[in-house]
């Protein structure tokens, strides 16, 4: 950013008039950085209604009142902006529920994730974009892969290592697959969130998953 070659070595020390002037620079960092949030949210947006290749940083750049000159001194491709957005998301997501440290136990694991549907059928896009670049990042050239591979990866062992701790603590019958189980409840997770995207007016994602955990619940318990 401009405002950091004030700072490259070799610069000399500021005199006490030009210290002075600090604040118009505070004022042009935090001007960067609401020019970047204002890139991140039009971008997951673009994300979220066209995919990752159907994405254009020129319309980014556009919709942000950007050239697209302006929008690569933010991030230098399309590639960085994506993984920022998704980062953007994963931190949105912690803020209400943080899925990868589950409480120990099968219910209480369970009913956290009965409360993370809940949420998200009040932020309809983050769940587009999720299930979005979910299903193009099957393909292993998607710059997304690694990323959805390690999302599922510690959302199975999250969930695995709750069920676990209900198995040994006697509240889960002893024969159940903890690690079985757990993809079960992502997949059903998953594909309601699908259906409501497709027909909100006739899918109820958070009531009907409720109702999945319930009998989840009686059929597992000790």
């Amino acid at each position: 950013m401009d405002a950091q070659r004030d700072e490259m070595p070799g610069t000399p020390t500021p005199t006490p008039a030009r210290a002075t002037r600090a604040r118009p620079r505070g004022r042009g960092y935090a001007s960067g950085d609401a020019r970047r949030t204002r890139i991140l949210n039009i971008a997951l947006q673009e994300f979220a209604e066209n995919g990752y290749r159907g994405t254009s940083l020129a319309r980014i750049a556009e919709r942000a009142e950007l050239t697209q000159a302006g929008l690569l001194h933010h991030f230098r491709s399309k590639q960085e902006l994506l993984v920022a957005v998704l980062d953007l998301r994963d931190r949105m997501d912690m803020e209400h529920l943080d899925v990868g440290v589950l409480p120990l136990g099968g219910e209480a694991a369970l009913a956290k994730l009965v409360e993370l549907a809940e949420h998200n059928r009040n932020i309809p896009g983050l769940v587009q974009l999720f299930t979005v670049l979910t299903g193009e990042a099957v393909t292993t050239d998607h710059p997304a892969h690694g990323w959805a591979q390690e999302r599922y990866a510690v959302l199975r062992a999250s969930l695995t290592a709750s069920l676990e701790a209900g198995r040994s603590g006697g509240e889960l019958r002893a024969d159940i697959d903890p690690h079985a189980v757990a993809a079960q409840v992502f997949a059903m997770m998953d594909g309601l969130q699908l259906q409501w995207l497709l027909d909100p007016e006739h899918v109820d994602m958070a009531t009907l998953f409720h109702d999945y955990v319930e009998q989840l619940l009686r059929r597992i318990r000790a």
